[in-house]
């Protein structure tokens, strides 16, 4: 199965590509720079959605659902956000088609200008704070807490599957506090929650840090980001939580009055994590002959596959022991499959398994069962070994637990053994280019000597990790003096 796919040595992004689409994840469309998600990739999806949903409503927020369409006054209000996203925006500007009259198919309809253009939502602040203004009257109004599950267009010239596409699904959490402690708080709590879901269920390492000026979402005072790093030594902002001050409170006025009856203006964060989360899983983790999915996600996390004699009582005895097998793990909440299908040999099965992601596959041979035997594979390591049918579902699922942690501390030790410390720029440029992965230095603080090291390496401050250790230092650009080490890399 391996050779339908281009190794990773060979050509990472390639590899990347054939995986998502001989995988099954996802398609191309007819749209130039959408995707068509497949049930595969769906799933993985709605499994991220499900534990993440069930995680915001823990820590008190509540899901709604906003307008897909944003006027384009709305986006005027606040100069820094319209101007982050002004270059992505799909813009409608008529409301109607007719037949053209001289046979040349659908047309416009001239006279079905609209009065006012509308936004195809990029980001949902400006639509979200003009109707808090409706909501919001009185500090017994607040904190208000709310998250939306959608999709959004950023029109974007350079594209690729799950990672950067128009159109995409997210989530966006908007929140309304009565202080910038409490909304700060929140900030940080959000982004602990993004953090801890990809540590814990994708497997992944992550760095909480902030970004810098250059990097902050358009409109916050600060953004919040977890960052981790991919097979090829690339980073991946995995989330962010922005810190948004006063300034959309501001621009769409609105207030609160407080205990003591004076009115001041709300407190906001939003933050999100999208479909890119998809494309970080495939890249952190999977290998040359297919996926590797974490068992805490993967859409299937056991198959059982059946190996047939001729005699129809052994047939009989595999499928009884198959369908035992199925309901007790069922019961404890595993994802499984017996794949009895006649249509399709065993190896073909295994290959296709192996390239899905499946954490556990399961063989029951006819000579095995005779020794109450069953062979189990698991997919992180491809080791094999012969397991007893008593207590199998127990060790089934301890297994689960082991690949989940073993995958997590592979990628761990990915991230330390590519993390360097560097004090020069020569080092600097050789190690991005020979090694690449993440890179602590140090840095000015300067705007300008942010854009100038983009500038001649491609590589940005991917964060200024949190409870940085303070210092003292010389730039690796200028030589001006700092206080601490950034991150930096080059970055999908």
């Amino acid at each position: 199965m391996s050779k339908i796919l281009t190794t990773r040595a060979e050509d990472y992004s390639q590899w990347y590509n054939d995986l998502i689409l001989k995988g099954g994840l996802a398609d191309y469309s007819a749209v130039k720079g959408c995707m068509v998600i497949k049930p595969h990739g769906y799933a993985l999806w709605e499994n991220m959605r499900d534990e993440l949903d069930r995680r915001f409503k823990e820590t008190g927020h509540q899901n709604a659902y906003f307008p897909l369409f944003i006027p384009k006054s709305f986006m005027s209000k606040e100069a820094a956000h319209v101007e982050g996203f002004a270059k992505e925006c799909a813009v409608v500007t008529h409301y109607r088609l007719k037949n053209d009259p001289n046979g040349g198919g659908v047309i416009v309809d001239p006279d079905a200008k609209l009065e006012e253009e509308l936004i195809v939502r990029p980001t949902s602040e400006t639509i979200i704070w003009n109707t808090y203004k409706d909501w919001i009257k009185s500090y017994r109004d607040l904190p208000l807490l709310i998250n939306q599950w959608a999709n959004v267009v950023r029109w974007e010239m350079r594209t690729r599957l799950f990672l950067r596409t128009t159109e995409f699904l997210w989530q966006e959490g908007h929140t309304a506090h009565a202080s910038r402690a409490e909304a700060i708080e929140e900030t940080e709590k959000m982004l602990e929650v993004y953090a801890s879901f990809a540590e814990e269920f994708m497997a992944l390492p992550v760095v909480r840090g902030v970004k810098t000026a250059n990097e902050r979402f358009a409109g916050a005072e600060d953004t919040y980001c977890i960052e981790a790093l991919m097979q090829d030594g690339k980073a991946l902002q995995a989330g962010t939580s922005h810190f948004l001050g006063q300034n959309f409170a501001k621009a769409f006025d609105v207030k609160f009055q407080d205990k003591d009856n004076n009115h001041d203006y709300v407190w906001a964060t939003s933050w999100g994590v999208s479909t890119r989360l998809v494309g970080a899983l495939v890249m952190a983790h999977s290998d040359d002959d297919g996926f590797i999915f974490p068992p805490k996600l993967a859409p299937l996390q056991v198959v059982i596959v059946p190996i047939y004699s001729k005699d129809e009582a052994v047939r009989a005895k595999i499928d009884n022991i198959a369908g035992d097998l199925v309901a007790t793990l069922k019961k404890q909440g595993v994802r499984v499959k017996f794949d009895n299908d006649d249509n399709t040999r065993a190896g073909w099965k295994f290959a296709e398994y192996e390239l899905k992601g499946v954490p556990v596959r399961i063989t029951l041979g006819a000579r095995d069962i005779e020794n109450n035997l069953v062979e189990v594979a698991r997919r992180d390591t491809k080791e094999k070994a012969s397991r007893s049918l008593d207590g199998l579902a127990g060790d089934v699922i301890t297994m689960l637990d082991d690949i989940q942690s073993n995958m997590y501390q592979k990628a761990l030790k990915f991230r330390t053994d590519n993390t360097h410390t560097i004090d020069t720029w020569d080092d600097f440029v050789k190690t991005l280019d020979e090694k690449a992965g993440f890179i602590s230095a140090h840095w000015d603080g300067t705007p300008e000597t942010e854009e100038k090291i983009k500038e001649l390496t491609k590589a940005t401050i991917r964060c200024i990790p949190l409870n940085n250790p303070q210092e003292a230092g010389k730039c690796i650009l200028t030589g001006n003096p700092s206080k601490e080490r950034v991150l930096f890399a080059r970055a999908y």
